[in-house]
């Protein structure tokens, strides 16, 4: 048995659903039996869910960004070991760094993950720019 407490029109109702049996519903409404006939129910249509493709990455202006993975730079180009967008970019084009220098800040799964440079040399090239999305694999910048 199930109970339910009604307010229609300003008045309170306390509804008591009771037995069903053949589409007739005992119910019991401020202490009042009824015999409720019930509308024979329809087949049930499977329901299908269906998932939206995510939205592609944007810049701070609007436009879609995602840099595709490259190997122009080879062994001495910085890649992003994730898929994210470049918080901070830490270095310049001619800077000197050192190995295990932060060179750039990547924010993935709502992370910011410092990476940093693996040798010791001159920034050639950088490849991205602060809001870009990046690819796993994606070089960022080339040490020389």
């Amino acid at each position: 048995m199930k109970e339910y407490k009604y307010k229609i029109n300003g008045n309170e109702y306390k509804v008591t659903v009771g037995d069903i049996d053949n589409n007739v519903a005992q119910i019991e409404v401020n202490g009042v039996p009824y015999k409720v006939e019930l509308e024979e129910k329809a087949a049930a249509k499977p329901v299908v869910k269906t998932t939206r493709p995510a939205a592609a990455p944007r810049t701070a202006a609007g436009a879609p960004v995602i840099s595709k993975p490259t190997t122009s730079g080879g062994a001495n180009a910085v890649k992003s070991p994730l898929p994210g967008t470049i918080l901070d970019l830490k270095v310049n084009v001619g800077d000197t760094v050192k190995r295990g220098q932060l060179v750039v800040i990547l924010e993935a799964m709502k992370m910011e993950n410092n990476i940093n440079s693996p040798k010791d040399g001159v920034v050639k090239a950088i490849k991205v720019a602060k809001g870009d999305s990046v690819l796993e694999g994606t070089e960022l910048i080339v040490i020389e």
